[in-house]
């Protein structure tokens, strides 16, 4: 039962994943800088409709997990955020060239967006209660590859059958789209709206059969002003658990660099070196694939050595990364001219795609290990939603000042910039991050805090 419960956890991964994959970074992202034309003009008004999201989520996340401990039932907040994801993410089928509306668009990337985010919050609550805690990074590692093979299998199916050329008007493998779908219209490419929406509505089918929440609903009269009143006092307590809080503001800064890369490596590489979708796409399953492989291989290492030393060698591996993304381009690499039709700057790139894949992985996985260790047990929602909002409280750093470079200087490389800031303050915070977390009890003063529910 266990075992079955476990694979129930692992299908969100598989059955999200295609949001990040499909939408977020390496099919729609593209297809919406196509559609408006110019490719500093297309990242910075993604940079600020991501952002305008990332706000919404960092304000509201800590509220819903301090509620889900309070009253309990994590499953009803999953099922709602996942109407959300599906209904957000289904809608973006109406993305048509020569009828796209960039505002109605991005609002509706934005309720799909919110969704899986929220929906990720509860099932990341989850987590401790799958094994002992030995066992955690493991779950989490092989939980994450996992999810990468579904967005691996995704992208796979989406190239071979729907995503037309735009040239051509064939998939990758030179067939039309499937299902008679129009690629002058481009339908092939905007089928991964209702391809991401389903495919998360039937794989999440074992999750809701085979997970069930050992927290026992509580929906006490109150519920909603005793979770915020403890919310509360867990926010005026936090400084007085350094490692706690180190590492809430060390994961904010780096997984805000990480999302960074994500949301705006589709529309660099189409951008700066000129990639077709197809390109991309390629890049894209080098970069999963290796995701997959070092997300479980990080699995195992956080199980032997523990999650800082993983996430520590993860950030390492991504400011390198970020400044090599600077200094590449068309014209040269690290400073030094290349010739003209020289396919070296894409070799480079798609090695690129490669490391960012494996410490993008390893980095994730370890991180919501890291955030077990750390958090209150007794918490572990609200510890996941302040997770959450670590992770988006300056989530429109990253893409406002990606937005704001892109626009001040007019070049793609140095919008990039910040992200390498973002790496080195995260590093630098971790350094105050105690392994093995802080008391695993709350201290007697943040007993007293919270109210009794």
């Amino acid at each position: 039962m266990q075992r079955k419960r476990i694979w129930g956890w692992y299908f969100f991964d598989w059955a999200s994943q295609p949001y990040n994959t499909l939408l977020i970074t390496f099919i729609f992202a593209p297809y919406v800088k196509e559609l408006i034309g110019d490719g500093a003009r297309a990242q910075a008004a993604w940079g600020f409709g991501i952002g305008a999201a990332g706000v919404i989520i960092a304000l509201l996340a800590p509220i819903l997990g301090a509620i889900s401990d309070v009253s309990g039932n994590r499953l009803r907040w999953i099922w709602v955020f996942s109407l959300m994801y599906v209904i957000g993410a289904f809608a973006l089928w109406w993305a048509a060239p020569g009828d796209f509306d960039l505002i109605r668009t991005l609002i509706f990337f934005a309720i799909g967006m919110i969704g899986m985010e929220f929906a990720t919050i509860f099932t990341n609550s989850m987590l401790p209660d799958l094994g002992p805690r030995e066992e955690v990074g493991r779950i989490s590692g092989s939980g994450w590859a996992f999810g990468y093979v579904g967005g691996l299998v995704a992208l796979i199916l989406m190239l071979a059958l729907f995503q037309e050329n735009a040239t051509t008007g064939k998939t990758m493998i030179g067939i039309d789209p499937i299902l008679g779908l129009d690629p002058a219209l481009r339908e092939g490419t905007r089928a991964v709206g209702p391809l991401t929406a389903i495919w998360y509505a039937v794989f999440m089918i074992p999750f809701f059969f085979w997970v069930r929440d050992p927290k026992v609903a509580r929906a006490a009269p109150g519920a909603v002003k005793a979770a915020l009143s403890g919310l509360a006092g867990t926010l005026k307590t936090l400084p007085r658990h350094p490692s706690r809080f180190a590492y809430l503001g060390s994961s904010m800064f780096y997984r805000d660099g990480l999302n960074g890369m994500y949301v705006f490596g589709g529309i660099y590489a189409s951008g700066v070196l000129g990639w077709s979708i197809t390109d991309i796409g390629i890049f894209a399953i080098i970069a999963i694939i290796s995701g997959a492989v070092f997300a479980w291989l990080g699995g195992r290492m956080d199980q032997r050595f523990g999650p800082k030393p993983v996430i520590t060698v993860s950030i390492l591996v991504l400011t390198v990364t970020a400044v090599s993304i600077v200094l590449i381009s068309r014209e040269s690499i690290y400073f030094i001219p290349v010739s003209e039709g020289s396919n070296l700057p894409d070799i480079l790139f798609y090695l690129i795609g490669a490391a960012i894949g494996a410490a993008g992985g390893t980095l994730q996985a370890a991180s919501r290990t890291m955030m077990v260790r750390q958090a209150n047990p007794e918490r572990m929602a609200e510890a996941f939603g302040l997770y959450a909002l670590a992770g988006k409280a300056t989530s429109f750093i990253a893409p406002l000042s990606i937005g704001i470079a892109t626009a001040v200087t007019q070049s793609q490389q140095l919008g990039v910039s910040p992200l390498i800031a973002l790496f080195l303050i995260g590093l630098i915070l971790l350094r105050w991050v105690k392994p093995e977390g802080e008391e695993s009890a709350p201290a007697p003063e943040d007993r007293a805090a919270w109210p009794a529910t």
